[in-house]
């Protein structure tokens, strides 16, 4: 099995896109990045008459918020998440079923290929979409204070403690926080959030290590770290589960047959 690579991230502004370079990621990566900012996709948010369409069952959730400012921010990540997986199907946002598994990670109802992630952190938003295997992905602050001490002792493995006091002292927080997130970003790829002891798994020269900082895996997860924004940090991880590799991406591909003959027998109603 060939090295899972993960795709660069992609700014994009609007719902309008650009869009084709996430079919070419998926076509070449089997993932693709998205990252972009709440108050770049505000405005569509106030002005979309088909909101309610591209929320669908989020719609209610969107209602009952009563802050503006989550509530704005709420419809934005869930724009984001559909526009993302629109453009990887190929198919409008607003005929996409956003469902939640336990933990609330994002899913599409009746795509049996499609893994979805998204993070954010002040005005930024980041989707990680996949058709090979799990993905997971963390934004955070590449300023964000860090507390080495408590790092280290409920955090990092043995062996990246070690890498840590190793390097000198001004390239330790940047570290530290790139070891962070890609904690965050496997933990979320595996459905786990916060709920998986950091301390069971580490990083080492870009693969994943067992506390002894030994390799554990082989070549079926891939990892990275990208400056996103200018002022932030954003990890993925991408497992590669042996699914087809077929470069179509397309709904018809993509969708579980089932649910596909629904949709068409609704369109021709």
């Amino acid at each position: 099995m060939e090295r899972v690579t993960c795709a660069a991230p992609l700014h994009v502004p609007r719902p309008h896109g650009p869009w084709p370079a996430v079919r070419e990621d998926l076509f070449r990566h089997g993932n693709a990045l998205v990252c972009t900012t709440w108050s770049e996709w505000l405005p569509s948010v106030l002005t979309t008459p088909r909101l309610r369409e591209l929320l669908g069952d989020d719609w209610q959730r969107y209602r009952r918020t009563r802050d503006a400012a989550v509530r704005y921010r709420f419809a934005a990540s869930r724009m984001l998440i559909k526009y993302t997986a629109a453009a990887a199907l190929a198919v409008p946002p607003e005929y996409l079923d956003l469902a939640y598994r336990l933990g609330g990670r994002p899913y599409l109802r009746g795509f049996d290929q499609i893994e979805l992630s998204l993070s954010h952190t002040g005005d930024v938003m980041a989707v990680g979409v996949s058709r090979i295997g799990r993905i997971g992905v963390d934004v955070e602050p590449a300023e964000r204070p860090v507390r080495l001490d408590l790092l280290e002792t409920q955090v990092f493995t043995p062996a990246e403690a070690r890498e840590l006091a190793e390097l000198p002292e001004g390239e330790r927080t940047a570290h530290a926080l790139r070891l962070w997130t890609l904690k965050e970003a496997y933990s979320k790829a595996l459905g786990q959030g916060l709920r998986f002891g950091f301390k069971e798994f580490g990083f080492r020269q870009g693969r994943l290590s067992a506390p002894d900082g030994s390799r554990v895996t082989r070549d079926e997860w891939g990892f990275a770290t990208y400056p996103v924004m200018d002022r932030f940090l954003l990890s993925v991880a991408c497992h590669n589960a042996g699914l087809s590799t077929a470069g179509d991406t397309s709904v018809g591909t993509m969708l579980d047959q089932g649910f596909l003959s629904a949709m068409t027998d609704t369109g021709q109603q």
